[in-house]
């Protein structure tokens, strides 16, 4: 999700909160050469609002532990706060996306076409069309129906170089009707099966970063006989600016047999 949507920092010494002016359109309408036109259209503004939270991990590695443990498994231990770190900043951006207007069914599977109705649906929308680039996020589980679905011939009859054997040969990463289809296995599935997915507008969604993310040690010659504890900090938050710009796409998430 944070690679997907528009991206802003909020600047030192401007306060706690991220502000920015949506503008409503405007209305031309025709004239004649005698026409004396007297009709100033109205400037109609909305603001919104986000203002970024923190989020943070420690762990804890104490001298007895690091002299034991091998370097390999000491080097996978360290990746892992700034793993945890993505994947809760991934969360709440599927989060914040569950305010999006519903489409599909649950119980059954996602199609193609589903992904192309939400694109136009935003695209073409009445009061403002949702500008590219669209971008959808699935879970694997769903992706996997776009596979077969594009893939159902093959072993029936002769397959030509082209979309299908791409497919069949390195998974499905083709776009569905000009949206980026990116996989995302943080998308939880709920106990009937089903999985939220998401199609949207890059400008839908924005992620307002405050300080940026920092690392730092401490000292705990108390704990377990002295050891070193590590911090890591972030401050962000999603907001929405327009909901006619996203689209929640619901559809059947059972594990591929």
């Amino acid at each position: 999700m944070p690679q997907l949507v528009d991206r802003v920092e909020l600047d030192a010494n401007t306060g706690t909160t991220w502000r920015e002016i949506l503008l409503a359109n405007l209305t031309a309408q025709a004239v004649t050469e005698n026409t004396v036109l007297d009709n100033p259209q109205q400037y109609d503004d909305s603001a919104i609002t986000i203002t970024p939270e923190m989020i943070q991990i420690q762990t804890f590695i104490s001298d007895k532990s690091k002299r034991n443990i091998n370097n390999k498994v000491l080097a996978q231990m360290g990746k892992m706060p700034g793993e945890a770190m993505m994947r809760k900043k991934d969360e709440d951006g599927l989060t914040a996306a569950d305010a999006s207007t519903p489409m599909g069914a649950a119980g059954t599977p996602v199609q193609t076409g589903d992904v192309a109705a939400a694109r136009y649906i935003i695209t073409s929308n009445a009061t403002e069309p949702g500008p590219l680039p669209i971008a959808g996020v699935f879970h694997g589980f769903c992706i996997k129906d776009f596979y077969d679905e594009l893939v159902a011939g093959v072993g029936t009859y002769p397959v030509p170089d082209g979309s299908t054997a791409t497919v069949f040969q390195s998974a499905f990463t083709l776009p569905i009707a000009n949206v980026s289809i990116h996989e995302d296995g943080n998308i939880s599935i709920d106990g009937s099966d089903d999985a939220k997915n998401f199609v949207f507008s890059k400008s839908a969604w924005i992620l307002v970063e405050g300080m940026t993310i920092r690392t730092e040690s401490k000292r705990e010659p108390n704990i377990a006989g002295g050891g070193d504890s590590l911090f890591m900090t972030d401050e962000f938050a999603y907001g929405l600016r327009l909901a006619n710009w996203t689209r929640e796409i619901i559809g059947d998430a059972t594990a591929p047999a």
